[in-house]
């Protein structure tokens, strides 16, 4: 409960404009400048108690405690290593960023290229830092997690071997403010050992809050080249390589000056006349500053003497240009990061529209797999996206909407410690029905996607962070379903959309409502036979409490062979009776209360067995979920979640005393909040006795 309860703070405080970079959540709920100031006013150095300098903070396997890795580590503030630490140095560059022994070289170019971008490093680099007059052992970074932007305060004890630092470390022996970075990012993911392994799209991203593309250059789409413009125009980075083919080839450099295994930016992209023709060009870096391309169209090659204007790049300063064939040729590799609109300070470019989504699949209800399950594949959460305008492309024969869907699943490296990686994900693309448009009060059903082929689906189903890939579809409304490959795993996840044009993304759910039958029975209303019957069962006080139900219930179900049930409970009983009991609220049935009890149960009944359709005496969860509609409750994905949670056994089916109770349930609910709503506004307002009052019934 506690769970759903921080799930809609945390909706609360996102709709209230927390979760910007302007106004980041504080990560565990620690306030940078309030705690610095109380180390600094009782004049002593932070500790920080949620990512203590201990074991736990290095790893779990390789760098676990009884490690020969982490035998000796010494966990050291930067004045103990070196005399006169200091934050940057002659302002952030890549010699800040050498690598120790941890496999995390992805994100250490991640951070790379933030040094080329000061306005995206100033975003995750707080300013006002360092070991002068305000120093207290605490500093603070901010990345972007799975839709907002938090806060992460960490004190600078840092892991330490013979007076060296383990990890990242500067070149300038007293600069430490890619190994403190470094610390914040292993605080978000669990540990230093969660950063092992991982792609630098992955960085990009958690450092900009942007969306990245992986392009595998020798199957590159055919407008490539305009990819790479449009993305410099909307102010994207761009990052390329050569793949290596084995260990010796890693930073090898070849004949003409390009370096193998070795991360390069994309930096512009343009066309020029040349001997009566067009020719296309790219500018690429090195971040080496030095070390270039010597090929056609580099530094002082004879081609630039047949171009009426040269772009820029004509000095030995690791920048360089090459004809886009070239660059196909031999570069294997290519990332696009296309940056949010807030990233983005400069008024010439383009910007991109964006919508961000949180979602979840959990077992039994919204994890339905992918395609190849069609039994539960239609529980997958939904989502549409509206496009209407046609991109502006002069250039481009090929009319439409460009778009790029990624699909993020949540908090997985945290999870490595506890024996669990990253699922399989992907997602399919569907046209949505032309009667279901502009509704988003809607979850499409299994008999659709029976019927119905995908119109695009994402690259591959695949054990990464994020799964994204382009598109260029015709205006219209489309049906997103984001899954993990096998049905059953419970995972979170954030769903985004960049569009060149503006679009609406929304999810697409049924709404929550309810068409309860008025199914009383009067006294007046009982026959002669029930009537015979409700005496013998309710002696003396022609009453029948909850423990005589129970009784009755138990006595009735235990007979039958077509449905299993391991009997009604008493608290299922007592939300029977209180349901029932209208007139007295004494707790006990009369005898119109007990018939239209009656009544109701052998309605479920029905409609239980109608649903197990593979007569196993159990209804399975999906079958659940057709039932509970056929009884009269519409009911979202994240009540259905609640449900299953709730009632379902752990294989994933209900016997018929839970689906008996989930219904009781269900109907007091809406029968308590229509009660108390009386001017039918879909919403109440309660006083805190009145919330203990109604949640204990």
């Amino acid at each position: 409960m506690s769970g759903i309860a921080t799930t809609l703070a945390k909706k609360r405080a996102l709709a209230a404009g927390f979760g910007t970079n302007a106004n980041a959540v504080k990560y565990m709920n620690q306030d940078f400048e309030a705690l610095r100031s109380q180390c600094l006013s009782r004049g002593g150095l932070f500790t920080d108690p949620t990512f203590p300098a201990a074991p736990e903070a290095l790893g779990f396997k390789e760098l676990g405690p009884s490690s020969s890795k982490t035998r000796g580590v010494q966990w050291k503030r930067p004045g103990e290593l070196c005399s006169s630490p200091e934050f940057i140095v002659g302002g952030a560059t890549r010699t800040d960023i050498c690598q120790g022994a941890l496999g995390d070289c992805w994100l250490l170019a991640a951070i790379a290229s933030l040094t080329l971008n000061e306005d995206v490093l100033a975003r995750v680099v707080p300013g006002g830092q360092g070991f002068g007059d305000s120093y207290a052992g605490i500093f603070h970074f901010q990345f972007w997690q799975f839709g907002e932007w938090v806060d992460v305060v960490i004190d600078d004890r840092l892991p330490s071997k013979d007076g060296e630092l383990l990890f990242v470390h500067s070149a300038e022996g007293s600069e430490f403010w890619s190994a403190l970075l470094e610390k914040a990012y292993a605080k978000v993911n669990g540990c230093y050992e969660a950063l092992s392994g991982g792609s630098t799209t992955e960085g990009f991203e958690d450092f900009t809050g942007g969306i990245a593309e992986n392009y595998e250059l020798r199957k590159a789409p055919s407008n490539m080249f305009q990819i790479i413009k449009k993305a410099l125009e909307a102010g994207a980075l761009l990052g390329c390589s050569i793949d290596i083919t084995s260990a010796s080839d890693s930073e090898a450099v070849t004949r003409q000056k390009l370096v193998k295994g070795h991360a390069y930016s994309l930096t512009g992209a343009v066309e020029v006349n040349y001997r009566g023709g067009r020719e296309k060009l790219v500018r690429v870096r090195n971040p080496w500053g030095q070390v270039e391309w010597t090929g056609a169209w580099s530094d002082n090659s004879s081609e630039w003497n047949h171009v009426d204007e040269r772009p820029d790049a004509n000095a030995e300063d690791g920048e360089f240009w090459m004809s886009f064939t070239e660059f196909m040729r031999h570069y294997s590799r290519l990332e696009v990061c296309t940056l949010t609109p807030d990233t983005i300070t400069n008024d010439s470019i383009k910007h991109w529209s964006v919508c961000n989504y949180s979602g979840s699949w959990r077992k039994g209800s919204t994890a339905g797999g992918c395609r190849n399950n069609p039994y539960t594949f239609w529980m997958n959460p939904q989502f549409v996206i509206k496009l209407d305008e046609e991109d502006d492309d002069p250039d481009d024969d090929e009319v439409g909407c460009s778009f790029v869907v990624g699909l993020i699943q949540k908090n997985r490296r945290r999870l490595r410690k506890v024996g669990e990686d990253m699922h399989t994900i992907g997602f399919a693309i569907y046209e949505v029905p032309p009667k279901f448009h502009g509704q988003r009060e809607v979850h499409l059903d299994k008999n659709y996607f029976l019927t119905h082929g995908q119109k695009a689906r994402s690259e591959t189903f695949v054990n990464l962070r994020e799964v994204s890939t382009r598109f260029k579809m015709p205006p219209g409304e489309y049906l997103v379903v984001p899954s993990t490959f096998e049905p059953h795993q419970n995972g979170d996840f954030c769903l985004r959309v960049f569009s060149e044009k503006q679009h609406e993304t929304q999810p697409c759910d049924d709404p929550v409502s309810a068409e309860l039958d008025d199914d009383t029975v009067s006294d007046d209303e009982v026959d002669a036979g029930f009537r015979g019957l409700f005496k013998k069962l309710a002696g003396d006080d022609m009453e029948i409490s909850s423990v005589e139900l129970k009784t009755i219930l138990n006595k009735i179900v235990s007979k039958r062979t077509d449905i299993k049930t391991d009997g009604f409970s008493l608290d299922t009983c007592r939300i029977m009776v209180n349901l029932m009991d209208q007139d007295s609220g004494n707790g006990k049935l009369g005898l119109g209360e007990f018939a239209t009890l009656w009544k109701k149960v052998q309605k479920y009944l029905a409609i239980y067995k109608k649903n197990d359709q593979d007569g196993s005496g159990t209804m399975s969860t999906p079958e659940m979920r057709v039932a509970l509609k056929e009884a009269g409750f519409t009911l979202n994905n994240s009540i259905y979640q609640i449900l299953v949670a709730r009632y379902a056994e752990e294989d994933m089916t209900m016997d018929f005393d839970n689906f008996v109770a989930c219904l009781m349930r269900l109907e007091m609910m809406f029968k308590v909040f229509k009660k108390i709503d009386t001017d039918d506004s879909g919403s109440i307002e309660l006083d805190f006795h009145q919330w203990l009052t109604f949640a204990m019934i």
